[in-house]
């Protein structure tokens, strides 16, 4: 240790080997740390222990004194001699701590140990917290644990002194992997059986061990192995001296406290009266020796076990999977070592030589049980997997599941338990009988998925079946939507769904499930379809307006052969109207709601009483006074229809319907339109009476005429002319976007459609006057023609070429259809 260190603790030789109390070094130790100031504000600690145990060693790695150690290197031999004391550095408040010469040392004998029961007593009469150092192995032991020692101590104690509470901290060094749990009440069990069997004073008699001490119990780990977690776990048993004579501390007991400065006087008495009392007698000192050695033996035997080859061969081999004959190659190894062991501990007492044997073989048991924990967990796997592959080989073979499982089962179990009964072990009295209930629940397990697979797989089979027979037929009955189509979806429903329920029901039997849960099944196949065919009836109705325009269309657009109606004017466009709507408005009664239950309703019947007959969209001034009571379609539900059930409520019934009116008026509209303008261009002359008319107010012109065939001529030439122009402009076409537009437009394209068609007319008589003549006879009737007659046909022939060429602007459809391929088709030479 360094200087300052031992400047700061002080150690000090309070008692030496021989018992001589140094009282000149105590009250030089009082006066260097100021012990005498502290009042009662300090603590004393004591350890006691047997001999190398690693007492100083603990000691200045919790307090941080300088006591001497062993060293390691030099033997095992005594290093304190008597009682030393120091003071415990950085501790707060003022802490004084002892280290007693451990007990059962070979320098003192066998005998002698009358000094070991002084300073034992010593300590427990001064000290507020005793430590008590004893290795974990030696837990149960009775002079190793310092059983027989603490029984010599209460009794004297009480007869002595005055009873004070003391805190007993028993430190646990070196522990294992035993838990602390299950240790401790062992521990604190032998306290309370050495405090029962203490024979007390009348006075304290009835007394319980908690007036007179705290038991504390605390594990270390091997300071020389695990150094790190050595130091690491006792500065956390450090935390616990901080405050110690605070209420509910280690120290807590403050009564009977000595004054600090009395402390040097009141040590020296109480180790006058120890000295005087020689009569106090330890256990033999014998067992103590058999028991060290004992466990000596067996730690080697349990360490040669560990590093044994053949042992590390098996398991090594168990660990990378199953090994023929395990249990037997395992107790013939254990049997080696308990035989060695027997040997060698054959002369020590023969109570204890049992004693130590039984524990080697539990600790050599549990040393490898974890070998044989892996190979149950083999035996296991393998049953496990074994049972898979059976199953889904007899169930391909189409085995019933229930009778599969079962077979399977059998005979993964049977190989099981041939496989437990070639690894148990002779000495231990391990039962696989968790293994192999753990075995039977996954069985189960894998069964019960297995089954929930196989059964939502045969589920979706059968869904996916319904599926296909119920999807198209229905969506195509929603399409024709007449009277019949909710019962024909009826009866299509509870064939198709009657058809899959006696299949399914063939194959589950096969699983051997109880009828509640097969009627469950069968219910939910029967819902599916059920709900299969509601949600294709949801979808429809969310297209029930395309669907009535697509009906009204078809309807009013053919005849009764299914063929195109042409408006020729003789149709009667009203009674066509209606008959579509009523087509129309049958589909909204159809898809106004589900009728699956075979209810009776009013649906159609109200829909066609206030739609059609014109309640609703051409309701009077007074039945929009009476309010929403008369309307039948005022409603959220309908009558006798539960609400799970609508699909349209009244209310939207009654939107839509207004919607589908006012969306088809258009088509309406243009039928009429047709009819008019069919009739227009059927019908050219003019009303009689206006044909009479003209006739009077014009004789004297047509006379004028009839005198004059040239003024008839030009006349006709005229005609022609403005003829062939109306066709050129496409009159008609041009009005139809209003008078002014068409002014506009023919005002612009006249000039040059009139010197086209004087372009045209040149062209024709320049083509027949250079044109040669065949025949004779033909020359001799052009020359004999008259001027006149033969202009007249070439403008008759120009004119009627012309309108040859645009015979197509006589329909305006037909001449808007050119018009844009010919734009097309410059856009197309363009590019």
């Amino acid at each position: 240790m360094g200087e300052r260190e031992e400047e700061d603790c002080f150690p000090t030789q309070l008692i030496d080997g021989k018992g001589e109390f140094n009282v000149e070094g105590l009250d030089t130790f009082v006066n260097k740390t100021k012990l005498s100031d502290s009042g009662l504000s300090y603590a004393v600690v004591a350890i006691m222990g047997p001999q190398s145990s690693g007492k100083s060693t603990l000691l200045n790695h919790l307090f941080k004194t300088s006591f001497r150690e062993m060293d390691a290197f030099a033997g095992r031999s005594q290093t304190t001699k008597g009682i030393w004391m120091a003071k415990c550095v950085g501790i707060v408040p003022f802490t004084l701590v002892m280290d007693l010469e451990g007990t059962d040392g070979r320098e003192r004998g066998e005998d002698d140990t009358t000094f070991e029961k002084q300073s034992a007593l010593f300590a427990l009469a001064v000290a507020d917290i005793v430590l008590i150092n004893m290795w974990c192995h030696d837990i149960g032991r009775e002079q190793a644990a310092n059983k027989p020692l603490l029984k010599t101590v209460f009794q004297v104690m009480l007869r002595l002194f005055s009873p004070r509470k003391t805190t007993l901290l028993f430190v646990i060094r070196d522990k294992t992997k035993t838990p602390m749990e299950l240790l401790e009440p062992v521990l604190r069990e032998d306290i309370q059986k050495i405090w029962d069997l203490v024979r007390k004073p009348e006075a304290h008699k009835n007394t319980p061990l908690s007036e007179f001490f705290n038991v504390e119990v605390v594990a270390l780990s091997s300071y020389e192995d695990k150094e790190k977690v050595f130091k690491q776990e006792v500065a956390e048993l450090r935390q616990k001296f901080f405050h110690s004579i605070s209420p509910g501390g280690l120290a807590g007991d403050r009564r009977g406290v000595v004054p600090a400065s009395g402390f040097s006087f009141s040590s020296q008495e109480i180790w006058k009266v120890i000295k005087e009392n020689r009569d106090l007698d330890l256990p033999a000192h014998k067992v103590m020796v058999a028991t060290v050695r004992c466990e000596e033996i067996a730690n080697e035997k349990l360490h040669h076990l560990a590093t044994d080859e053949t042992w590390l061969e098996l398991q090594k081999a168990a660990e990378d999977g199953l090994v023929p004959g395990f249990g037997r190659k395992l107790t013939s190894i254990l049997e080696k070592y308990l035989s060695e062991y027997d040997a060698e501990a054959i002369y020590f007492d023969e109570g204890v030589r049992k004693e130590k044997r039984l524990q080697l073989k539990s600790k050599a048991l549990d040393f490898v049980y974890s070998a044989y924990a892996t190979m149950l967990g083999h035996l296991r796997s393998n049953a496990l997997e074994s049972f898979k592959i059976r199953l889904e080989q007899s169930l391909n073979q189409g085995k019933g599941f229930a009778n599969a499982v079962r077979d399977s089962q059998q005979s993964c179990l049977l190989v099981f338990d041939k496989g437990c009964e070639d690894a148990a072990v002779t000495q231990a009295t391990w039962n696989a009988s968790k293994v192999r209930e753990k075995l039977c629940r996954d069985i189960d397990s894998h069964a019960s998925s297995a089954q929930t697979a196989r059964l939502s797989e045969l589920t979706a089979n059968y869904e996916k079946r319904l599926t296909q027979a119920l999807s198209e037929p229905v969506e195509s009955l929603f399409e024709a939507g007449g009277k019949e189509t909710w019962p024909s979806i009826r009866t299509l429903l509870k064939r198709e769904t009657e058809a899959a329920v006696t299949d399914f029901l063939d194959v589950v039997t096969g699983f051997e499930l109880d009828h509640a849960t097969i009627d469950d099944m069968v219910q939910n196949l029967k819902d599916y379809s059920r709900s299969l065919v509601e949600k294709k009836a949801r979808e429809e109705a969310a297209k029930i307006l395309i669907r009535m325009k697509d009906r009204f269309s078809t309807v009013f657009s053919h005849d009764k052969d299914s063929m195109p109606r042409v408006w020729t004017g003789k149709e009667d466009i009203r009674a066509i109207t209606k008959d579509a709507r009523a087509e129309a408005l049958s589909l909204l009664s159809v898809m106004a709601a589900i009728r699956l239950d075979e209810r009776p309703d009013k649906i159609e019947s109200t829909l066609f009483s206030s739609l059609m007959d014109g309640t609703v969209s051409d309701s009077s001034s007074h039945n929009r006074s009476l309010g929403a009571s008369t309307d039948p379609l005022a409603s959220s539900s309908w009558e006798k229809v539960p609400p799970k059930d609508v699909l349209l409520s009244p209310v939207q019934c009654k939107s839509l319907w207004r919607q589908f009116k006012s969306e088809t008026e258009y088509t309406v509209t243009q039928a009429i339109s047709a009819q008019e303008a069919h009739k227009r261009n059927n019908n050219w002359l003019p009303p009689a009476w206006a044909i009479v008319l003209m006739f009077v107010l014009g004789f004297n012109e047509l006379m004028m005429l009839l005198k004059n065939p040239l003024y008839l001529l030009g006349l006709f030439v005229a005609f022609l002319l403005c003829k062939a122009l109306w066709v050129q402009l496409d009159v008609p076409r041009e009005f139809q976007h209003g008078a002014l537009a068409g002014v506009l437009s023919i005002t612009s394209k006249f000039l040059p459609t009139v010197m086209n068609l004087l372009r045209k007319l040149a062209e024709e008589a320049q083509g027949k006057t250079t044109q040669g003549v065949p025949e004779y006879s033909a020359s001799q009737s052009y020359r004999h023609q008259s001027p006149s007659h033969s202009i007249s046909e070439s403008v008759s022939s120009n004119i009627s070429s012309l309108a040859d060429d645009d015979a197509e602007y006589s329909s305006p459809a037909l001449a808007q259809r050119r018009n844009t391929s010919n734009v097309r088709e410059t856009e197309i030479s363009e590019m």
